[in-house]
């Protein structure tokens, strides 16, 4: 009988080198549906090799529409022969952006069955928004038996107010608003580099979007949509993780191919810990020697500190000299890996959506679990600084969101593996 999965951390080892980061999932998996909307054939580069990827070409392939597809170089979506308007539970289930299937084939369509999405648990995250938001166009949109319906007749452009900042929402009004008829404003909508990108994709496909990367976009739809070739953003959030893991080891990293300005709350709060960090053009450097200070960190919508690197960033502060306090203000069960990570002697409290952390002199191995994508990489970052040689269970979590992170590592000194035990 084959046995779980896990990865195999030896800590201690000094992180050093060059890297380069892949592209940027948050991004690709908006703009993979976005070639739905197109009356052409569309060519996305810079994709990630990453599970959700592999499962939305999955689902183009069961729309109907004709993918050709070679991981980690780039995908080209004929969707001309897509007639389908129904995304079934199995693959909905495989990954939290399936509900961006939604603004694409209502747009495409005027119709959309979404089951509702799968992904990583770790917390609400309600789709009322995004169901105001295509009502506002003119659909019909409810969620009945664990299936998410809009359909309309003729969607027509008008003003959709958030009551709160949600990135699901932006990216999905956006979908839906591009072939409307009329002009849609957007407001309070979310700022993140992958809502620029998104529209900067969609534009390259004859669509009229301004505003993006400010609290109001502004949509002026389109008849039709022509084909494109595309390449996305840099991926924000691997960035970030690897100039975790350079701080966590106390290495001396330089990570080619990112958007540094992307970085700047993270950037700002590793200085604070008394890393070193320096912005190129296209690349950061992350170097560090001496010991970590203590830091406070509140989690935002950008461009404030970022929701997905939090739980990275928690796994560096256990052996930060001093206390530190995380305030997680967009999910409420982001935390869940710190139970993991306190059996591998760390002194944490955790109140609500208040983390409070003690600095250790250091952490030893443990065999661990992840809860989900992010934790996952909390997991590998206190592997790395761990004493002895650390277990990771569950890591196909982590390959949801990064590409071959393990070779990654390994090119930069790290010992680690993957194995699947008896």
């Amino acid at each position: 009988m084959t046995g779980k999965e896990r990865m195999l951390i030896t800590g201690g080892r000094t992180l050093e080198g060059q890297v380069r980061v892949s592209g940027g999932k948050n991004t690709a998996v908006a703009v993979i549906p976005a070639t739905l909307l197109s009356d052409d054939v569309c060519t996305i580069e810079n994709l990630p090799d990453i599970e959700d990827v592999h499962a939305l070409v999955d689902i183009l392939r069961e729309l109907g529409a004709k993918v050709d597809y070679e991981p980690g170089r780039f995908m080209t979506v004929d969707p001309r022969p897509a007639e389908g308007y129904e995304v079934s539970y199995h693959n909905a289930q495989r990954l939290r952006a399936s509900y961006y299937l939604l603004g694409a084939l209502l747009g495409r369509c005027g119709k959309a069955h979404v089951p509702t999405p799968g992904g990583c648990e770790i917390g609400s995250r309600p789709v009322d928004q995004h169901l105001k938001g295509f009502r506002a166009l003119g659909a019909e949109a409810d969620e009945v038996g664990g299936i998410i319906k809009v359909e309309a007749g003729q969607l027509t452009g008008s003003g959709v107010f958030f009551d709160i900042s949600t990135v699901g929402g932006t990216v999905n009004v956006m979908l839906a608003a591009v072939k409307a008829k009329g002009t849609t404003i957007i407001y309070n909508a979310a700022k993140e580099p992958h809502i620029v990108d998104l529209a900067n994709a969609l534009n390259s496909m004859g669509a009229h979007i301004k505003g993006a990367g400010t609290d109001t976009i502004r949509i002026r739809g389109v008849q039709n949509l022509h084909g494109t070739n595309y390449a996305v953003i840099p991926d924000q959030i691997e960035t970030g993780t690897l100039m975790i893991a350079a701080a966590a080891t106390h290495g001396d990293v330089v990570i080619n191919g990112c958007i540094p300005t992307h970085m700047d709350a993270l950037s700002a709060k590793l200085l604070e810990m008394g890393v070193m960090v320096t912005d190129y053009d296209d690349a950061i450097r992350v170097h560090s020697t001496g010991m970590h200070r203590a830091v406070n960190i509140k989690t935002q919508v950008y461009p404030g500190f970022p929701t997905d690197l939090q739980q990275p960033m928690s796994a560096l502060l256990t052996t930060a000299h001093g206390t530190s306090i995380i305030q997680e203000t967009i999910f409420e069960q982001r935390f869940r890996h710190l139970d993991e990570i306190r059996r591998m002697g760390a002194h944490v409290r955790v109140a609500d959506r208040i983390a409070i952390i003690e600095g250790v002199n250091e952490l030893y191995s443990a065999p661990l679990t992840a809860s989900d994508l992010r934790a996952g990489a909390a997991l590998v970052i206190a592997g790395l600084m761990a004493r002895g040689t650390t277990e990771v269970y569950e890591p196909g979590y982590i390959d949801r969101g990064y590409e071959h992170i393990e070779e990654k590592l390994r090119s930069l000194g790290a010992e680690i593996s993957r194995e699947t035990g008896l």
